[in-house]
């Protein structure tokens, strides 16, 4: 009767969230709307970054100020202990995996270049001060011996207009 009794219990145990370890949260400072500005300044696009299936993953929506689009899968691999980025979005796709080494999150992968020849890119999101997270996007065309940076941009908080307050 007891072996009767255990089996009852353990049936009605809530199974595990699937996506439940703290790795998967790695990436959550990224989470939010956004306005993206460069480091003049100037305003170079927004973008919104959201759970998805349940705190798996991270889908982000990109839009430029010049009005281009663009959207990535973000999420973490268990087996292999890495963070996997795949973007697609300008007519050209991307994919990275990396780590979060407790204050940056870096992902790496071969794409194009704005040449048209691949290359290796490098992109690394990391909070600042003020709630802010900066995103710099690296690319090397001699397998990472030098640098060049295709995109520095400041994440900032997008703040409701003011007809959407409700007073």
């Amino acid at each position: 009767m007891s072996a009767l009794l255990l089996f009852a219990l353990l049936q009605s145990q809530p199974a595990p969230a699937p996506c439940g370890a703290p790795e998967y949260r790695q990436f959550d400072f990224w989470i939010g709307d956004w306005v993206v500005h460069n480091p003049k300044g100037q305003q170079v696009g927004t973008n919104r970054i959201e759970k998805v299936e349940g705190g798996c993953g991270l889908q982000e929506n990109w839009r430029s100020s010049t009005g281009g689009t663009g959207r990535s899968l973000n999420f973490y691999r268990p087996s292999a202990r890495r963070w996997v980025q795949a973007w697609v979005g300008g007519g050209s796709t991307l994919v990275l995996e990396g780590e979060y080494d407790g204050q940056k999150m870096v992902l790496e992968g071969t794409g194009p270049s704005g040449t048209g020849s691949q290359a290796l890119n490098r992109i690394t999101w990391s909070r600042i001060e003020g709630g802010i997270v900066r995103q710099v996007w690296e690319q090397s065309s001699d397998g990472g011996k030098t640098w060049a940076t295709a995109f520095d941009g400041r994440y900032s908080p997008r703040q409701p207009s003011p007809k959407s307050v409700v007073r």
